[in-house]
């Protein structure tokens, strides 16, 4: 079975989705390193190959593939497509095949809210939206699904892009405003959740504007050399990963503060292995937690692309 791009968000509710989601760090997966292969595009340029596997033995085995083709933003062609396959783990007969761009992003925006059940106070009320882009509008659903967030406010680098992604939550009845570029600090420093899903290269929130008791997601850096908070918020805040394999060799939010000596790899307090099987609650565990500044960073892992297509096959059965 083939699921498009309406039926994998369709099979991916956020409640279930998050659950499921939770659950899975808490099983024994298999799930190597992912692997990179260039191929040669005549007349364009090098095409990228990426296979994401991640398997539980006798059950489900899984792959995304995903195919970066940069010449195709001549054509005006998407450059990134992206497929799942779940097949059995028995026979390795194929069970289904799902929209990988649509199953990415779900789970991406899941992962945060997960963290954010763990991670945020649970009067949660108010969220600032870093960005614009795709990942933003799953962000809002997602974290809205898990806190009683009662206003969103939207600020991106093109005051535009902000109001239009404002006007299409209004009409879903968010209630939504735009936060103008120059006024980013003092809407982060009122804020109860922060979300930021951009392209960074240098801080957008620094940690000197958080409040006490603030929860900072941060999804959008994905390459060593890309950030989308200072070291001073890793330094006040308490830091998450969603796995400590992936943020210690990925993402610039960790490795930066790591290579300057703002932190150690031993500043990391939790991953999802030990929030998820209880080992550590999270907030709940903090000193003043109430009062506590708490910090996420997501990488992404083929163990949460499996949990998110095994809860497909789940809701066509």
């Amino acid at each position: 079975m083939i699921l498009d791009q309406q039926k994998t968000a369709e099979a991916l509710p956020w409640k279930e989705l998050i659950d499921c989601l939770d659950k899975i760090f808490t099983q024994t997966v298999n799930s190597p390193v992912r692997h990179h292969h260039n191929m040669k595009v005549p007349g364009d340029p090098d095409a990228t190959l990426l296979l994401m596997p991640a398997w539980i033995e006798g059950e489900y085995s899984g792959v995304k593939i995903v195919n970066v083709f940069p010449g195709n933003n001549k054509r005006g062609l998407a450059g990134l497509t992206g497929h799942y396959l779940l097949s059995c783990g028995k026979t390795g007969r194929l069970f289904l095949q799902l929209d990988g761009n649509e199953l990415t992003s779900r789970r991406t925006a899941a992962v945060s809210a997960l963290a954010s059940r763990y991670l945020s106070r649970e009067d949660t009320n108010s969220m600032l939206m870093v960005g614009t882009g795709r990942m933003a509008r799953y962000l809002i659903p997602a974290h809205m699904s898990v806190r009683p967030i009662e206003v969103v406010h939207v600020w991106g680098r093109n005051p535009d892009s902000a109001q239009r992604l404002v006007e299409e939550l209004r009409v879903d009845g968010i209630n939504a405003h735009i936060c103008l570029p120059e006024n980013l600090q003092k809407v982060a420093q009122q804020v109860d959740l922060i979300s930021c899903a951009t392209m960074a290269t240098e801080p957008l929130i620094m940690g000197e504007w958080l409040s006490a008791g603030a929860h900072l997601d941060l999804v959008g850096s994905f390459t060593p050399k890309m950030r989308e908070t200072n070291n001073a918020a890793m330094q006040i805040g308490d830091v998450f990963v969603d796995t400590r394999a992936g943020a210690f060799s990925e993402t610039g939010d960790i490795l930066i503060p790591i290579s300057e000596g703002a932190i150690t790899e031993e500043s990391i307090v939790a991953e999802f292995f030990d929030l998820c099987s209880g080992q550590h609650r999270g907030r709940a565990d903090l000193v003043n937690s109430d009062k506590a500044i708490t910090v996420f960073k997501s990488v992404g892992a083929a163990i949460e692309d499996l949990a998110a297509a095994i809860l497909a096959k789940s809701s066509i059965n």
